[in-house]
């Protein structure tokens, strides 16, 4: 991805923090649009002063679409959307809140929606692109107490998918990766370490994240990949 420039939301979450020195090892010109200052200085400790210096970050709230627009519009190019925001949670169906449905497909659908929707008229613009989103295992197998979460991560597989079927004919690809649990602290702190070792690395997901947004995976078109780990 040597010059490219990149849209990555989520960062300097988690996941983020693996992806983003992925993308910068390869050559990117990295956005980061971002909420939470103290983010930052967790990424800011994670890489070297050269690879911070690279990046630049705007204050952004993804769930608003004339910020996303104003986002994608300061860049002069968009050749690479890596969109990794999104959120877990559980609750029986029966006693889930509508409110707290909604709001998880803010999170996970409606933002995937918004930065894909202006990142690929930009990409449109110039006649290249790659589009890689973050779905979940969930997606394609559904567990109790996970219903919001679940569907929500579907609705980003199906619209990468669709985003895919458009955009036949161009040189410009959407594809999703679907991990199972992730090893970040967060996910540690909610579910012990005992089976950590068993989970998927960050790093690990950047490898087949950065190869869909790469030259090489210009024939791969609505891939959903599984990165289950030994889960």
């Amino acid at each position: 991805m040597k010059g490219k420039q990149v849209l990555l939301t989520g960062g300097t979450g988690g996941l983020g923090m693996g992806v983003t020195s992925v993308v910068l090892a390869q050559g990117a010109i990295v956005t980061i649009p971002y909420i939470v200052d103290s983010e930052i200085e967790g990424l800011k400790e994670r890489l070297s002063p050269t690879d911070f210096s690279k990046i630049r970050f705007v204050s952004v709230d993804l769930s608003h679409e004339a910020a996303v627009e104003r986002l994608v519009e300061d860049m002069e190019r968009v050749d690479v959307l890596i969109h990794l925001v999104g959120g877990f949670s559980m609750g029986k169906t029966h006693e889930y809140s509508y409110e707290q449905w909604k709001k998880d497909f803010d999170l996970n659908l409606n933002t995937t929606f918004l930065v894909c929707k202006h990142s690929l008229k930009k990409m449109l613009e110039h006649g290249y692109g790659r589009i890689v989103t973050v779905g979940s295992r969930g997606a394609v197998q559904p567990g109790g107490q996970l219903a919001a979460y679940c569907a929500s991560k579907a609705g980003v597989v199906a619209l990468t998918k669709a985003i895919a079927d458009e955009t036949k004919g161009t040189n410009i690809t959407a594809n999703s990766v679907l991990p199972s649990v992730i090893d970040t602290p967060a996910n540690r702190q909610a579910m012990g370490s005992e089976e950590a070792d068993q989970w998927v690395k960050p790093e690990s997901l950047a490898q087949v994240i950065c190869f869909l947004a790469s030259e090489a995976a210009k024939d791969m078109r609505g891939a959903a990949i599984p990165v289950y780990g030994s889960i």
